[in-house]
């Protein structure tokens, strides 16, 4: 019999706190649902403390799910009270607080004297916060998690000593982050073996690893750590997350199940869900899945050496530890195109992991046919684009209604946007230095605002001359950014809806935050 592993996912809370991939309420219930049907033990569906919108997500997450939903918490009575009020519909809840624990990180955070005047003092304390913290989130729920963050560069004696008072206050499982990404696979698997040895009642809670990549050792720090005692991995899927990112789900779980040679461990992931899983991840984020990564980049099973093709076309095993198949890769797309029903689209996108109402089925069909005209042929990475696209567009924002581009080598570039918001519509021409500054000028003057774009990107999402392109969009208000994306044939198209809505996106923003004043009275 084999020792299960816990395979706790953070893509819709570590992962989205990725630069540039803020995903909206409808776009982490989707993700969600994949999870589930991937086979996640635990899902971390937030922050709710964070933000209003974070909680609201939380909450949806919750509703009807069969897997255990967790929410993060800061050790303090504020953010768990948030934590249980969003987490209140779920079936299996889970408080996950966290506290750091070590010397650079309690000097720094904890720096002020009401914490302690010497190091001494300032570890009690946040001791004593940390058992607080978990007696106070055990009043709500029994499944509590306790994080010691920054545990990777924590002195081993006060790491085992928080653990053990953590334990001895009710929490179920013990989390040793290697927060920084710093540890070497040896250095992390000793620290888990001497934390199980040292720690008196260890086996009253699950002991559980959070690796960050910023040496690229995630995935193999979290996997010596399973040598060593752990039995619970969190990680994102494609290694998305702050910085380098995370461990990755998918090299973590295909790792363990490949070489089952070497270990007694397994998962419950349903690893045919592995590809469908990191293709809507990436398709809601924006986050381009580098062609060279591990299990899921479009490289992982391609053979371009003549070497490698002979081998391959001997024997399969020459060349690959695994089949694609084996993580959902399909050998073909089932192409659609103009003449498809809504029946055959729906079929196609809930095999792909997209479950949809009539509404969105209606909206969703609608795109398609646009997209259906322009293109011919439409494929499952189109698919993904296009719900990537629909799914993260807000609503009550602006709309892109009519556009005209004149430009040549011989002319000076001029664009006439008309622009719809709810029934009112604007419209104005401009000129810039290319199309897309045109563009984007006639949309200020339309709305009559301005904006400071930062960062303006363009890639191809799909193959072949008719190939979708996205554009990605960022705008700075003072010290806040906003992000747009958009998706079209032709790509300055696309330009002008990522640049509406990263305005919409700042426009919100604005109107709830004046919202909140003047809800505050002041």
């Amino acid at each position: 019999m084999r020792e299960k592993i816990l395979v706790f996912d953070t893509t819709l809370r570590d992962g989205e706190q990725s630069p540039g991939a803020s995903l909206n309420v409808q776009e982490k219930v989707e993700i969600a649902r994949q999870l589930e049907k991937l086979g996640v033990d635990i899902i971390e569906a937030g922050f709710p403390a964070s933000s209003p919108l974070q909680l609201e997500a939380v909450q949806r997450i919750c509703d009807g799910s069969k897997s255990v939903i967790a929410a993060l918490a800061r050790a303090v009575e504020n953010d768990i009270s948030a934590a249980w009020k969003a987490l209140s519909p779920a079936g299996r809840p889970r408080i996950h607080t966290f506290i750091s624990t070590s010397d650079i990180h309690i000097l720094g955070k904890f720096g002020s004297d009401r914490y302690g005047t010497n190091l001494r003092e300032k570890r009690q304390n946040v001791l004593r916060m940390a058992v607080d913290a978990v007696k106070f989130a055990k009043t709500f729920t029994p499944d509590v998690e306790f994080s010691a963050e920054d545990a990777g560069r924590t002195e081993p004696g006060y790491l085992a000593e928080i653990i053990a008072a953590v334990i001895e206050a009710g929490a179920k499982t013990v989390n040793i982050p290697d927060t920084t990404g710093y540890t070497w696979p040896s250095e992390f698997g000793g620290k888990i073996a001497r934390l199980i040895a040292d720690v008196p009642n260890i086996g009253d809670a699950v002991v559980s690893v959070h690796c960050h990549n910023d040496l690229g050792l995630a995935v193999a720090n979290s996997l010596s750590a399973v040598e060593n005692g752990a039995r619970q991995i969190e990680c994102t899927v494609n290694g998305i997350g702050e910085r380098a990112g995370n461990a990755s789900l998918e090299e973590i779980v295909m790792a363990l199940k490949v070489r089952a040679d070497l270990h007694h461990f397994q998962t419950g992931i349903v690893t045919e869900e592995i590809y469908n899983t990191s293709r809507m991840v990436s398709a809601f984020t924006g986050i381009i899945i580098q062609p060279n990564k591990a299990v899921v980049g479009d490289n992982a099973f391609a053979h371009e050496s003549g070497i490698h093709q002979d081998g391959m076309l001997k024997s399969r095993e020459t060349y690959e530890v695994m089949t694609p198949q084996s993580v959902g890769v399909p050998e073909t797309s089932i192409v659609l195109g103009r003449h498809s029903g809504k029946h055959g689209l729906q079929a196609r996108l809930l095999a792909l992991g997209y479950k949809l109402g009539d509404q969105e089925l209606e909206t969703v069909y609608r795109r398609f046919v646009d997209i259906a005209d322009k293109k011919k042929e439409v494929y499952d990475d189109d698919l993904r684009v296009l719900m990537g696209d629909e799914l993260g567009r807000p609503g009550g924002t602006y709309e892109l209604d009519y556009m005209h581009i004149n430009s040549g080598t011989a002319s000076i570039p001029t664009a006439t946007v008309r622009i719809r918001e709810e029934n009112q519509l604007y419209e104005e021409s401009a000129t810039g230095d290319g199309p897309v500054d045109a563009c984007f000028r006639a949309i200020e003057r339309a709305l009559g605002i301005e904006s400071m774009v930062s960062t303006y990107t363009v890639r191809s999402t799909t193959a072949g001359r008719q190939a979708l392109g996205e554009a990605l969009v960022r705008i700075r208000d003072g010290n806040i950014s906003f992000n747009g994306r958009g998706v079209s044939t032709d790509i300055i198209e696309a330009s002008a809806k990522a640049y509406l809505q990263a305005l919409g996106q700042r426009r919100l923003h604005n109107q709830n935050t004046l919202s909140e004043t003047t809800d505050n009275g002041v």
